[in-house]
């Protein structure tokens, strides 16, 4: 049985909304599910794209498979009362390591300090940054917003990794992945309400979400995932950018 992990957050939900495949699921924040991965813990899970590209060496990636957003995401937020030009410290979640290097290329000059640290401002992602944008009434600036005004491309937040030596059934294991997220697309209210019943937001709130998320890992998504990496090493959050290593090679989705 495949050991699959999976994002702790509510984005997911689409993902495993009508999921047909006899797996073992692990939930974990996405720096976890990363951990556990590279440990041999788990055998593929979504994991913070600038993580694949620190550990291309040992791992591949489904090609049909990604979290992105082309514009507004909602759930990776920086909260602050300064225009954003100004802010010099950021104060970020240990949850995620893609978001922190965005925040680093978004704002070279700026200090990165652990989240209750005083700090202009604070880098909050997932449910977290769902709840504060629904609750707290300070400016929120979306990154994935901001990256498309920045390169007019999709932001990839995660990719779909498996360690090597690969287990058997990934082929299968995607094209189950892919089925529920167009069973879950086909029904939107479904979705909604019943994400509710289990995150606890409005079902409005999500059916608005759910259409900011991107999965499909098309050819925009990979020139945005490469500008990204580009600026990552530029930014000296990574030695080079690498090749993306596929499970296998691509069909049409």
């Amino acid at each position: 049985m495949i050991t699959l992990g999976r994002i702790s957050y509510v984005n997911m939900a689409p993902v495993f909304y009508g999921l047909e495949a006899d797996v073992e699921e692990v939930v974990g924040v996405p720096t976890e599910l990363t951990r556990m991965l590279l440990d041999g813990e788990i055998d593929i899970a979504p994991i913070p794209s600038i993580e694949y590209a620190r550990n291309s060496d040992r791992l591949r990636i489904l090609p049909r498979l990604c979290v992105s957003s082309e514009g507004a995401i909602d759930s990776i937020q920086l909260v602050t009362r300064l225009p954003f030009g100004q802010v010099r410290s950021v104060a970020v979640t240990p949850e995620s390591a893609t978001s922190v290097v965005l925040v680093r290329i978004l704002l070279p000059k700026a200090e990165i300090v652990p989240l209750g640290i005083d700090a202009d401002a604070k880098l909050l992602i997932g449910d977290a940054a769902l709840r504060s944008a629904f609750e707290d009434p300070t400016p929120h600036f979306d990154l994935g917003r901001l990256w498309l005004d920045r390169t007019g491309l999709p932001m990839v937040f995660a990719v779909w990794a498996a360690a090597e030596p690969l287990v058997e059934g990934l082929i299968e294991l995607e094209h189950s992945l892919v089925a529920s997220v167009r069973l879950a697309r086909s029904e939107p209210e479904r979705l909604a309400q019943q994400a509710s019943e289990t995150y606890g937001y409005p079902p409005g709130f999500l059916a608005r979400y759910f259409e900011k998320l991107r999965y499909s890992f098309g050819p925009r998504e990979r020139a945005g995932l490469y500008t990204f990496l580009e600026m990552a090493r530029d930014a000296g959050e990574l030695p080079h950018v690498p090749e993306l290593r596929f499970v296998r090679e691509e069909v049409p989705a």
